[in-house]
């Protein structure tokens, strides 16, 4: 495709970027984020807009100077560009430039863990529109690349608009899981109550009617109508734990100082991991780490993560608990849960967030699952990591 300076030419390449734009947002199944894309896309327009007049090569036609009125609306553009809600990359031969803010950022210390690793995904990328998956400070994050090839005053570019979507992918994830347990747990209850209550009354009556029924007859219709009370008691139990998942309360922020947290947390937990001879430890570097979320909700993940590594090390010779509270990179909080349990098998990882799943053999999969509504809520990521020494780590990114 060759672009002349031309409004024709800059509208034609406007459009294709938004159609791919568009295109990318019905793949994902989601209007929501092909509207973000489609918004996201449009200070790309104006960057082509700014390249298709600029350039290193002489001028095709002889413009009048520059107006005042035109400076400013050129610097207006810069500012909208350099501030754009995505990231804009220039792929030449072997090397990507960045060419915003967001671009910048995404490669700097604190977001993509390997921005050489991500440069050489970006280098490769083959299709107009596509999913790419990168390490991060925070964990794996997903983001949509879409990249057009252009001759520009004679020279052959490769722009790339990057948009991470992991933010807007997990809340949709939770909000959908959130809407499936509630209609689940909605219909499953009220099948099991008239059950539960029927079979109450079935075996009530039966009780007034055993001089008229046959007695090994009437203890056999006794042991059924109790088998199915028992265990329509016991699904309501099951169904209703799930509840939980489709009812969490707004969180209410406030400024947590880590180490009185620890030390509650330790107080509790403690006891236990020393009775069977094994032992817990608690950690905050520096000592005076705080964090702003819901104190209640950061505790209750945390008891939920320590809960499943007391679990997990039952059959450790010495249990080893590890709760590490640490800066991370670019200003974040970094939580670490450790222990040395034998850890979650690799195909199984991707799953273990997911309601309804459990490693375990009579695992409800809440656990992990109400911990990353929790944190999520709270505007945190978590993410799960094996211990270089075996074992489990769970890491949590405020």
């Amino acid at each position: 495709m060759v672009f002349k300076r031309s409004a024709a030419s800059i509208a034609c390449c406007g459009v294709l970027l938004l159609g791919c734009g568009a295109g990318a947002g019905l793949c994902a199944a989601s209007p929501r984020l092909a509207t973000l894309w489609l918004i996201a896309a449009l200070p790309l327009l104006i960057w082509l807009s700014r390249a298709a007049r600029g350039g290193g090569a002489p001028p095709l036609e002889t413009e009048p100077p520059a107006q005042p009125a035109r400076q400013s609306a050129q610097a207006m553009q810069e500012i909208r560009l350099e501030h754009a809600p995505l990231a804009l990359f220039r792929l030449s031969g072997e090397q990507a430039e960045p060419l915003n803010a967001r671009a910048r950022r995404l490669v700097a210390p604190g977001y993509a863990s390997e921005p050489e690793a991500l440069y050489r995904q970006l280098l490769r990328q083959q299709d107009e529109r596509q999913w790419i998956r990168f390490d991060t400070e925070r964990g794996v994050e997903r983001a949509l690349a879409a990249s057009s090839s252009l001759i520009i005053d004679g020279r052959q570019e490769k722009l790339l608009a990057l948009l991470p979507l992991e933010s807007e992918l997990e809340a949709e994830t939770l909000r959908a899981w959130q809407q499936l347990v509630h209609v689940l747990t909605h219909e499953i209850m009220n099948s099991l109550t008239p059950v539960a209550s029927l079979s109450r009354s079935a075996g009530a009556l039966l009780a007034e009617a055993s001089a008229s029924i046959p007695a090994e007859l009437g203890q056999e219709l006794d042991i059924a109508f109790a088998a199915i009370s028992r265990r329509a008691d016991s699904l309501a139990d099951f169904v209703g734990s799930y509840r939980s998942l489709s009812a969490l309360p707004e969180p209410k922020p406030e400024v947590v100082a880590l180490s009185g947290l620890f030390e509650r947390l330790q107080a509790l937990v403690a006891p236990g991991w020393r009775e069977r001879g094994g032992e817990a430890s608690f950690r905050v570097e520096p000592a005076t780490l705080e964090v702003r979320v819901d104190a209640g909700q950061l505790e209750q993940a945390l008891i939920n993560l320590i809960k499943n590594a007391f679990e997990a090390t039952a059959g450790q010779p010495r249990a080893r608990l590890e709760v590490i509270a640490s800066p991370g990179r670019g200003g974040r909080l970094r939580l670490e849960v450790c222990d040395n349990g034998p850890g979650v098998a690799e195909d199984r990882i991707e799953q273990i967030f997911t309601p309804f799943y459990s490693t375990k053999a009579k695992g409800r999969g809440i656990g992990l699952a109400l911990v990353r509504q929790l944190v999520n809520g709270n505007g945190g990521t978590v993410r799960y990591a094996r211990n270089l020494g075996g074992g489990a780590r769970l890491i949590l990114t405020f």
